[in-house]
């Protein structure tokens, strides 16, 4: 039963429905745990956390991921552990207690070194940076965002380029440093396009647009606002009323835009 129930969490999942998702995961937990099967029920606890995790349900959440945390260490899956701490981190970052993750983080990026995962450690360095950030920490934000970018090449991951030099990018810009937010915006847009991602490209040219305000560039303000109105429309996204009325206030102070 327990893998009926699994099957059908995961199709829940990719409905959407994390309510049926949850439900599926628990009675899938409550099999493993009749089964004695320690690795089957931290795999089903840990998806359980998972779903409450996006369903703001943090306490749940803890408490799964804690339990998973156990069975991981009397196990020593050092990888696994990793992983679950990350997790952990990643709970209380976007809860209430977001300087409670920092531990978390620094004990799994311990364990990701000595295990030369720089796939986990592109992810990893990339949150620590968020986190930095968030408390005005920039020297350190920078270093973990540069850190960050190495493993992401390391390992040839397009999705964490992209990312982590648009919330780089937007790092350098809270700290009005244009120039080099402009660089890495531009990277960020860049590895969108290779990606084929529109939606994101649009969200990192907002960003640029606000690097081109503050640099008093109200034609290339103009540019961006224009291609990011165009995919708005395109995806039906939910700026598209404020980055329209954006546009039409600075169409009328700045000439057309190079169509090119």
């Amino acid at each position: 039963m327990s893998d009926d129930h699994k099957h059908r969490a995961r199709i829940f999942l990719h409905r959407g429905d994390l309510v049926q998702a949850r439900a599926a995961w628990e009675a899938a937990v409550a099999d493993d745990r009749l089964s004695a099967n320690r690795r089957e029920l931290s795999n089903s606890l840990g998806n359980l956390g998972n779903a409450c995790a996006l369903l703001n349900d943090y306490s749940e959440a803890e408490r799964c991921y804690r339990e998973v945390l156990s069975l991981q260490r009397s196990e020593q899956n050092t990888h696994a552990i990793a992983h679950t701490l990350v997790n952990l981190g990643n709970l209380f970052f976007g809860g209430d207690h977001p300087e409670k993750a920092r531990p978390y983080y620094l004990e799994a990026l311990d364990l990701l070194t000595r295990l030369q995962d720089d796939r986990a450690l592109g992810i990893l360095y990339n949150n620590l940076a968020l986190q930095e950030a968030r408390d005005h920490q920039w020297t350190q934000a920078i270093e973990s965002f540069k850190k960050a970018l190495a493993c992401h090449r390391t390992v040839g991951n397009e999705e964490g380029l992209a990312a982590t030099y648009s919330q780089l990018g937007k790092c350098l810009l809270d700290q009005r440093n244009l120039t080099d937010a402009e660089r890495s915006l531009n990277n960020a847009w860049e590895h969108y396009i290779k990606l084929g991602n529109e939606p994101a490209q649009a969200a990192v040219l907002r960003h640029l647009a606000g690097v081109y305000d503050a640099l008093q560039d109200p034609v290339s303000v103009r540019r961006c606002l224009e291609r990011v109105v165009a995919i708005d429309s395109r995806y039906h996204l939910p700026e598209f009323h404020t980055d329209n009325q954006r546009l039409a206030s600075i169409t009328r102070t700045t000439p057309p835009s190079d169509p090119s």
